[in-house]
């Protein structure tokens, strides 16, 4: 099967091309927060490599629970 030349972004997207981590923070974001694109969902999974959002997923959570749990410090302690 013959793979169709094509300008956009999206479609530029090649199985051997490495993922960025530009690419990897903006799409884990996108995805927390339950915005990403179709586009970049299907630029996402055409890359054929997972392991770099699962450590991106693993990490944006950690950090997620570490952010709120400062705050939830923060707020006890300035209550008591």
């Amino acid at each position: 099967m013959i793979k169709q030349q094509s300008d956009s972004e999206g479609d530029r997207a090649d199985e051997s091309d490495p993922i960025s981590f530009r690419t990897v923070f903006l799409s884990t974001l996108a995805a927390a927060i339950g915005v990403q694109s179709k586009a970049n969902k299907e630029r996402d999974f055409a890359s054929g490599r997972v392991a770099p959002f699962i450590c991106a997923g693993v990490i944006f959570t950690l950090l997620f629970i570490l952010a709120l749990t400062a705050i939830v410090r923060m707020v006890i302690g300035a209550a008591g």
